[in-house]
């Protein structure tokens, strides 16, 4: 193998598992041992910069960096990162001194459809530098599923409004209550760019017998949401059907137990494993005594007199085809009817793009989807960008923001002459942590809790009341404590052959057996032979040669819990414990040429 190239942006952020996880690339750890040190503005000011809403993310997000989470691997749960950050959030002092201070006017207009999370992090990037942002929604307050489809009980309001807050002060143009119904009309306006973070805005549907004979009864999930949300709907029928397994439906059944719902029932095709929603959300509704039904196909709506009396299903059951593929198939038992007063289909989201006029140039897939560079976020017309679910299709917030920071940058280079392929790099800090003999800036002394359980308001009290927080989150000294658990992967492991005498200590005081002194080799053979097999292909083996008995020195970085002790132990001092910092760049003159 050839020897690791340490210089290289990528390598190190790799092995930060959670931050390489995460869309928006927040460096974890950093703002978990801040959080420990109880500075907790500067805290969530690490997670503003990155991921724009810490509270509103600290409540609801998917949290991609946490299956990630090396703790994951040597114990059952991953370290609570979703909640530090709420953390971070309920904890900081005021941030408005920390703000972006506005540059002067540029000339450059740009408008952002949609105020959701994708706009709302254009217009945070962009204004600061002097372009006139102009944000286009149809509804009277600015935030886009963030406010339309996430419950109450989950998302306080004034958690949206503080949030959405910080962006307005940066001086973007709210156009609110005016919802753009032709792109070609918009294009004439004469905006320099125009970002497109309409979301996907359309529930899927069920065509099934009696769908239509029943509709005064039948809701789509999203729409019924947003109409709760809005308080145009305040209570719904007794007996109460959800179809479908994502997040959405476990939204919806739970609004329903709270707008009069007593019997409010889950079903979904698929079994309880397979189901789109997080554990964490298919966990509350079970807690508020929501039963979830698996393995149940809907056939159709039955109904008399022109009213919703049930749905029937047909049970399925997995098998796995000749070709090695699981499919669900009859399982040859009777179909089963359940009564319900209203059903609310839960069962997907598309994109709709009506306004999208076919003949200006704009090209579409054969889904009816723009077609949009994957990196760049540009459309076929040069000035006219995508991002969010309006780009490739729903995902969740944390991925919005992820292309509001990525088309800023693009919108950018644009606006300024430059290529848009041409990213950016990252500004990286790698630092030693040493200051004695065996004394370290951080503390490395592992923490052998488990997971800390986040408290719940009663049960009886949340189901009264719709706007009634659920989660209450970490209080400072359990936030403490759970930080604790971080095991600081951003603190890496450096090695200098240079120093090296080669003496094995580093090999006999590793508690992970992580680290090899031994022949070069190809990668396959040289996993097998390390002192620990090396199975984890996806984690990158540390390579380093000049060793002067002309062995290498190999560490598996996939098992690697950065205790230092290797360093510690070192008499020559080849191991450091050196602190990695990525920033990634964003639209501004570090992101030009």
């Amino acid at each position: 193998m050839q020897p690791t190239d340490i210089s290289n942006p990528d390598y190190f952020h790799k092995v930060v598992d959670c931050q390489w996880a995460c869309p928006a690339h927040t460096p974890v750890p950093e703002y978990i041992r801040l959080i420990a040190d109880q500075r907790y503005t500067e805290a969530y000011l690490i997670n503003w910069k990155s991921n724009v809403f810490p509270g509103i993310l600290g409540r609801t997000c998917d949290r991609p960096c946490e299956p990630a989470c090396r703790r994951g691997r040597v114990e059952d749960e991953p370290v609570a990162i979703c909640r530090l950050k709420r953390v971070a959030a309920d904890n900081k002092d005021d941030i408005t001194a920390f703000l972006p201070q506005r540059a002067a006017p540029n000339g450059r207009k740009v408008a952002c459809i949609g105020a959701g999370p994708a706009s709302l992090t254009v217009a945070r990037d962009l204004a600061p530098l002097g372009y006139e942002v102009h944000v286009f929604d149809g509804d009277a307050r600015a935030g886009g599923m963030i406010r339309s489809q996430i419950p109450r009980f989950r998302l306080p309001e004034e958690v949206i409004d503080e949030e959405v807050g910080y962006i307005a002060a940066l001086g973007p143009v709210l156009r609110l209550n005016e919802r753009v119904d032709s792109l070609q009309a918009l294009l004439k306006q004469g905006y320099d760019a125009i970002f497109v973070g309409a979301g996907a805005p359309r529930g899927r549907d069920l065509d099934l017998p009696g769908r239509r004979e029943a509709a005064a009864n039948i809701h789509i999930g999203i729409d019924w949401l947003s109409n709760v949300s809005f308080e145009h709907t305040k209570a719904i029928g007794r007996r109460v059907i959800v179809l479908g397994g994502g997040n959405t439906a476990m939204d919806c059944c739970r609004s329903a137990r709270r707008l009069g719902g007593e019997d409010v029932k889950v079903v979904v095709r698929s079994g309880f494993t397979e189901m789109k929603a997080s554990p964490w959300e298919k966990e509350d509704a079970l807690h508020e005594d929501i039963p979830i039904l698996n393995y149940l196909v809907p056939k159709a709506f039955t109904h008399e007199d022109g009213k919703l009396t049930g749905v029937v299903f047909e049970k399925v059951q997995p098998q796995i085809d000749a070709k090695g593929r699981r499919q669900l198939v009859p399982s040859g038992e009777p179909d089963q009817h359940f009564a319900c007063d209203d059903v609310l289909v839960a069962v997907g989201q598309e994109n709709a793009f009506p306004w999208i006029e076919r003949d200006i140039g704009l090209a579409f897939d054969g889904s009816d989807m723009p077609i949009v560079h994957q990196e760049t976020l540009q459309s076929s017309l040069p000035h006219v960008f995508f991002g969010g679910d309006a780009a490739f299709g729903p995902k969740n917030i944390i991925w919005a923001v992820a292309h509001g920071h990525s088309a800023a940058v693009s919108i950018d280079k644009f606006l300024n002459g430059e290529d848009v392929t041409i990213r950016p790099p990252p500004g990286v800090t790698v630092i030693s942590q040493k200051m004695g003999i065996h004394e370290w800036s951080y503390d490395n002394d592992i923490a052998n809790d488990r997971r800390f359980k986040v408290q719940h308001r009663d049960k009886a009290q949340t189901l009264s009341n719709l706007k009634l927080e659920v989660e209450l989150g970490f209080d400072r000294a359990i936030g403490f404590k759970e930080a604790q658990r971080c095991l600081n992967c951003d603190i890496q492991t450096v090695f200098n052959a240079k120093a090296c005498i080669e003496c094995d200590a580093c090999v006999d005081i590793c508690p992970m057996d992580c680290i090899t002194f031994t022949d070069n080799g190809e990668e396959e053979g040289l996993r097998a032979r390390l002192k620990a097999p090396a199975t984890n292909l996806t984690q990158d083996i540390y390579v380093a040669d000049g060793l002067l008995t002309k062995r290498i020195m190999a560490k598996d970085e996939d098992v690697c819990l950065h205790c230092g002790l290797c360093a510690e132990r070192c008499p020559t001092g080849a191991w450091d414990m050196q602190k990695y910092l990525i920033d990634l760049t964003q639209a501004g003159p570090a992101c030009r040429r």
